[in-house]
């Protein structure tokens, strides 16, 4: 638990040092989000997440979809709240809709 920590830690801090947003689910909102039960085991999420993302070659360890899982809980958070990414049809109209990202 305490490398985990530690991991976590040093990401978070890599993150913060490069100005990239983070963001933070509990397990359970994240079960809840990929099966639609807050309480489903590994096992559930990872058949969910194979049948969502039409994935064919099961994972050797369950633990492998746990990242997984979460990065699509926070595309499901985005898509309900209205703030999934913009499209843009070319570096000139991604410039002219970010011009505070331009260095």
């Amino acid at each position: 638990m305490l490398k985990l920590g530690r991991a976590q830690g040093v990401a978070i801090a890599a993150a913060l040092f490069r100005e990239i947003p983070i963001y933070e689910y509990s397990p359970k909102k994240i079960k809840q989000s990929i099966t639609g039960n807050g309480n489903a085991s590994k096992e559930q999420v990872a058949e969910m997440l194979y049948s969502l993302l039409k994935i064919k070659e099961k994972a050797k360890y369950l633990d492998a979809t746990d990242g997984l899982a979460a990065a699509v809980c926070h595309f499901f958070q985005n898509k309900q709240t209205g703030n999934e990414s913009k499209k843009y049809s070319g570096w000139k109209s991604f410039i002219i809709n970010n011009p505070d990202r331009i260095k």
